[in-house]
């Protein structure tokens, strides 16, 4: 007798074939059966007729690493039909390292909650290895599967100790030291290394305002990792210096496959971004020569909707570009904000660096920044252009006063790329560039875009740029290849990680962000998206329905359905 059968559905393989309608038999978490009908009995029996049937969809860009610890079953993204996550992104990862110097590095750049940092760093902490941290997440009651990369701020930091991983370079021996620790990792299972150079990632604690270990290494130490990840073919992620050519110069070198192996490279991100409407169209001719020309096997990562990011005052992830900005996010009161903004060199420096039109990623157009929540009841809705044109101010004197009289009480929201339908699509398309990068677990305060791969699939639908069997491929089969993971298809013996959709319900806008009191974080707010309720059917994680029509599971998070996914 099977466990579950699911009936007259319409099956998608996630390999991009056309669907076939059919039946699912599934005993013991696995798919035993797949066939136009099905006559063995079954515990359970779901009728799908009318909905599409399909695997798990694939997260490759998250960052649940320390939410993992707290509530494993990550039910903000499973509701929303993900099944499987990519952490450690970004060289940030618990996989070695002291809890507090960890959490001092996790904390600025993901802008997580106090709250979590600190319950995090009340549990036990029992690891001493990489592999030691994989045996670790296969006890947790994981929700969806988990696979790790090995973050290289974590491992630079642990080896050197965190004041040498930020202001000198590794000695040979330490060098020596981060290659055996690192393959020892990959050959725990660790499905790749990842690293960053992006000058917006800061420290907090006592190295606040301080870039990140993996920022301050040189070529020679990312080569290394690279080079292990090449002869064990596992990803290698990359997240580049947006304001310096040479950092893209080392990562073409390194991803070179000429003569080689080619390195599986994946790298943030192609974005279609405000500042700079002419961007987006780089990344197509780039990656075709890389690949194709050049040998490589890289592979970018786009945002499938508008990136949209919501910030309190002068707290957000947006300032850290700057100087006088970061110097803000570094504040650990609304005390030390004020002492700042009461230098008038001060202001005046935060006045020509917000204006500056040199070395930014974020727009800074006061037209397009809009006021979500203030005292001044009647901002609400404007933009910070209008309100100064009603107040005959210029639009960044005004910008200043609010952000130094609201502080975090002033609440706005920006559009920094991906705000352009064509663009977009084009994009998503790209065979080299993946629909991802959603910082699940990040910035749980500015964003939330844990329903990634429903809002291509809605786009798919509403302007037939993808058949839907390619936009299913496109965030299941696809990454799972690439990663080289045993999941994201169905086929006989895969694991049942299966989500039912009503196609009818697709026809729909993308979801906008709103904001939830999140019991994860005792009662703090969260930026998520809701309104997948109708589109999602159901969710299953090893044969086990944990999201039925919007509703989570208890089971999610208490029992293990998940496991760690090692490169197959």
């Amino acid at each position: 007798m099977l466990d579950l059968l699911i009936q007259n559905g319409l099956i998608f393989d996630g390999l991009g074939s056309a669907p076939v309608r059919g039946d699912i038999g599934i005993q013991d978490g696995r798919i035993v059966a797949i066939a136009p009908s099905l006559s063995i009995s079954a515990r359970e029996v779901v009728d799908a007729s009318g909905l599409w049937v399909m695997p798990g969809f694939i997260d490759i860009h998250t960052h649940y690493d320390l939410e993992l610890e707290i509530a494993p079953g990550l039910s903000e993204s499973v509701r929303h039909g993900v099944t499987s996550v990519v952490i450690g992104n970004c060289s940030l990862s618990i996989a070695i390292g002291e809890p507090q110097m960890l959490a001092d590095i996790f904390q600025r750049v993901e802008t997580l909650s106090h709250r979590l940092i600190e319950k995090w760093l009340q549990q036990s902490f029992s690891w001493q290895t990489p592999a030691e941290y994989l045996q670790h997440l296969q006890q947790l009651p994981l929700g969806p599967n988990v696979a790790p990369l090995f973050g290289h701020s974590a491992l630079r930091a642990s080896v050197m100790g965190l004041e040498r991983s930020l202001t000198v370079q590794p000695s040979k021996f330490e060098l020596k030291i981060m290659q055996q620790i690192t393959a020892d990792a990959l050959d725990a299972g660790f499905v790749g290394v990842s690293i960053d150079m992006f000058p917006w990632h800061r420290m907090s604690g006592a190295w606040r305002g301080c870039t990140i270990p993996s920022q301050h290494a040189k070529f020679k130490e990312y080569a290394m990792l690279a080079k292990l990840c090449r002869r064990s073919d596992r990803a290698f992620q990359v997240t580049p210096n947006l304001q310096k050519l040479a950092s893209f110069v080392d990562i073409l070198r390194m991803g070179l496959g000429i003569g080689q192996k080619p390195l599986r490279l994946t790298v943030l991100s192609a974005l279609d971004a405000v500042h700079d409407r002419k961007l987006w169209r780089i990344f197509s001719p780039i990656l075709n020569f890389w690949n194709r020309i050049l040998g490589g096997n890289v592979r970018f990562q786009t945002l499938t909707e508008p990136f949209t990011i919501y910030s309190d005052g002068p707290v957000t992830p947006l300032f850290e570009e700057f100087s006088t900005g970061a110097q803000l996010n570094g504040c650990e009161s609304r005390q030390e904000r004020e002492r700042l903004w009461k230098s008038e060199v001060f202001r005046h420096q935060f006045r020509q660096e917000w204006l500056n039109k040199r070395r930014k990623s974020f727009h800074r157009q006061l037209d397009l920044i809009e006021v979500v929540r203030c005292p001044e009841t009647s901002w609400q809705g404007l933009s910070f252009a209008e309100i100064a044109h009603q107040k005959h101010q210029e639009p960044v004197d005004l910008f200043i006063q609010a952000l130094q009289h609201y502080d975090t009480d002033l609440r706005w929201v920006a559009t920094g790329a991906n705000d352009r339908l064509k663009p977009r699509l084009a994009m998503m398309q790209h065979p080299y560039i993946f629909p991802g990068f959603t910082d699940a677990g990040a910035h749980v305060r500015n964003l939330g875009y844990y329903d990634g791969a429903l809002s291509l699939l809605k786009q798919a639908v509403a302007t037939k740029f993808l058949l839907p069997e390619a936009a299913i491929s496109r965030v299941t089969g696809e990454p799972a290849r690439w990663f080289r993971l045993d999941t994201g298809v169905m086929k006989v013996g895969a694991k049942a990680d299966i989500v039912l959709l009503d196609p009818n319900a697709l026809n729909q806008p993308i979801s906008p962000q709103v904001e939830i009191l999140d019991p994860v974080l005792d009662g703090e707010p969260r930026m998520v998206k809701r309104g997948s309720d109708e589109i999602v059917q159901a969710v299953y994680i090893n044969g086990v329905r944990v999201v039925s029509k919007g509703k989570v599971s208890d089971r999610l998070g208490r029992e293990r359905l998940g496991s760690v996914l090692s490169p197959c």
